[in-house]
């Protein structure tokens, strides 16, 4: 006689339940793969973020170990930057209480501002407009941390960033000549490689800032939030009661406590000059240009390209078109479409996977953080630099700007970037 099969009972879960279970699921999954536990120092800020990628590690069955990092202190203001604060170090401290870690306050400040302020800096006396961020990602966060986490014995540093890290198991590579010890010629050597892709929150995907990182370094660095978006962060944040929700985010460089421009006036001396419209302006022609002045700017490095409040102009409105460093002209324009350009010069070019890619290749390419991905072609034709690439783009671009990070990607996958160095 046959047994009546017995009924399954399903139990009912909502969306919020079913997300966060999942969630679990997959950053379980991270510490999985080891035999053995594994210890990664977390860069904890005091923000939800890096609050809820702590968790998931420690969660996921990490060694884990936060680490608060002070950067510079303006000397005039006296006031710490808004990320590396004292009231940020209490809340990152009170997390890290709260999830039974150890915690540790590390000074950056000398290299803080010898990397990133004195390069800051440096590039606005150039007149190009610099990405602080991204320097500061692959100096401090995963240069000058990674390496105190090996120096301690850690096997991974761990931060808060919106991006996905990919494995590739193996690249094959064939030796032609049989080595001792090996059992045969054509022995194949495993090698992994690591890729960038961008973040399943599109909105907060911050690949854009981390174009410069190395497989070296890749190697060793966990992105706990790669699948999740800020409003499952959140979620989590209150799954593990932890004490940072209602937290304003820093939108703007965190060693700027005023703006941009007043901290340049404090540690740049500017010359005023001409400012000349753009339809007048023969490069050329100095006479001609002088002929046309408009008005006076009050130093080329408090402009950038693009740019139309301050400017101050009587039948306005006017745009920043051009910054002509060499006569100390700044060059307006009315029209608008003129700060369209199709094509750009990349120098300091770097391969995520380490190896240049054939080119010309056809990618999606951005030229700031907030905006779409574009079709561009990546060439190297026309271009006497081996470190640079001309690339250019199917529409034209609106307020290319000179030192900004220009970066390149395949579909999700990141592959490089280069700093804008001629429009």
């Amino acid at each position: 006689m046959r047994k009546p099969k017995e009924k399954k009972v399903i139990i009912a879960m909502s969306p919020r339940h079913r997300a966060l279970n999942a969630l679990s699921a997959r950053s379980a999954g991270q510490a999985g793969r080891f035999k053995k536990k594994k210890k990664v120092l977390v860069a904890m800020s005091g923000g939800v973020d890096s609050s809820v990628a702590t968790a998931i590690l420690k969660k996921a069955g990490f060694e884990v170990v936060g680490v608060f990092m002070r950067f510079w202190r303006d000397p005039v203001l006296q006031r710490w930057n808004r990320c590396c604060s004292p009231e940020a170090e209490k809340r990152a401290r009170r997390v890290a209480l709260l999830l039974g870690i150890p915690f540790y306050v590390l000074d950056f400040g000398k290299e803080f501002k010898k990397r990133i302020v004195n390069y800051f800096l440096k590039e606005h006396k150039k007149n190009f407009t610099p990405n602080p961020c991204v320097v500061c990602n692959k100096e401090i966060k995963f240069g000058l941390l990674l390496e105190k986490a090996l120096d301690i014995g850690a096997d991974y540093v761990a931060t808060g960033h919106y991006v996905k890290k990919q494995e590739t198991r193996f690249r094959p590579v064939f030796r032609s000549k049989t080595a001792e010890g090996d059992q045969g010629p054509g022995l194949q050597v495993k090698n992994k490689i690591y890729k960038l892709l961008r973040a399943k929150d599109k909105e907060k995907d911050q690949s854009y800032f981390l174009w410069q990182l190395s497989q070296k370094q890749l190697k060793k660095i966990l992105f706990p939030l790669e699948n999740l978006t800020k409003k499952e962060v959140i979620s989590l944040a209150r799954k593990f009661k932890l004490p940072v929700l209602n937290i304003p985010e820093s939108q703007e460089i965190c060693f700027i406590q005023t703006t941009v421009n007043d901290f340049l006036k404090r540690y740049l001396k500017q010359k005023p000059g001409p400012i000349v419209e753009q339809a007048h302006y023969r490069a050329s022609k100095i006479i001609d240009a002088k002929r046309k002045i408009i008005g006076q700017h009050q130093g080329l490095a408090f402009y950038t390209i693009g740019q139309r409040r301050g400017i101050r102009l009587p039948g306005g409105p006017y745009f920043v078109l051009d910054k002509d460093l060499k006569r100390n002209f700044l060059v307006v324009t009315k029209n608008e479409r003129d700060l369209y350009k199709k094509e750009l010069v990349a120098g300091n070019v770097h391969w995520i996977s380490g190896k240049k890619p054939k080119l010309p290749l056809r990618v999606k390419s951005k030229v700031r953080y907030r905006q779409e991905m574009m079709p561009a072609i990546i060439k190297d034709q026309r271009i006497k630099n081996k470190k640079q690439v001309l690339v250019e783009f199917k529409k034209p671009q609106r307020a290319i700007t000179l030192g900004q990070s220009v970066v390149f990607y395949r579909e999700k996958e990141l592959l490089g970037g280069g700093i804008i160095k001629k429009i």
